[in-house]
């Protein structure tokens, strides 16, 4: 394990950015927030990083508290990587993030990898709670745990139980709530949006 560099400033944003502001090691916590990840799951959602990198960040996160790795019990009897309640704190430092990052997503290049739960972020600020919401964005699937304090953030395919929100959306509103050009209560009202369901978060977005 290399050594941890540190700015040496006695700024806390600089002591925040000697923990997680290598390359990479955001994205992580990004994916990570779905829930415990094996090693190769990480993998494959981070086109780009090396084996090598990865795992680096990983026993350097691991070493600072932000993650931890634990065996699954059988059948499973594999490791995986998850977010330590600290860990988790770092959501809203994400969605800030996101949101400060929205002018400078302009048009998908053709080198740009996209996955469908990198909409969950963008979506997950305009929605109020709690609940389960289930998205359908074009032919992709996922879902958000909605003021979720601890567990998982978001998940891969359609929600894992009947859901408080269903939204289905196409690809061209996804891509202008991503980037800021589309509130989602504006993509509602003009039916770019159709929301079913009858939980808080379903309620709320019709409300607004």
């Amino acid at each position: 394990m290399s050594p941890r560099r540190s700015y040496d400033q006695y700024c806390s944003a600089a002591r925040a950015l000697d923990v997680v502001g290598d390359r990479w090691t955001l994205l992580i916590v990004r994916e990570l927030l779905a829930g415990p990840r094996r090693y190769t799951d990480l993998h494959a959602d981070l086109p780009g990083v090396s084996t090598d990198v990865l795992a680096s960040r990983l026993k350097d996160m691991e070493r600072d508290g932000v993650t931890i790795r634990r065996r699954l019990p059988p059948p499973a009897a594999a490791y995986v990587y998850e977010l330590t309640a600290r860990g988790r704190e770092l959501l809203p430092a994400l969605q800030a993030l996101g949101r400060w990052g929205e002018p400078e997503l302009g048009e998908r290049r053709p080198t740009d990898a996209v996955r469908a739960h990198w909409f969950a972020l963008p979506l997950l600020r305009a929605l109020e709670g709690p609940g389960l919401v289930e998205v359908r964005l074009g032919e992709m699937h996922f879902h958000l745990h909605v003021g979720a304090e601890d567990g998982p953030v978001y998940g891969d395919g359609p929600a894992p139980r009947e859901p408080d929100a269903r939204l289905l959306l196409d690809t061209e509103t996804g891509t202008a709530l991503a980037r800021g050009e589309l509130a989602l209560p504006d993509a509602v009202r003009a039916g770019r949006v159709t929301v079913t369901g009858d939980g808080a978060p379903a309620k709320a977005l019709r409300e607004a």
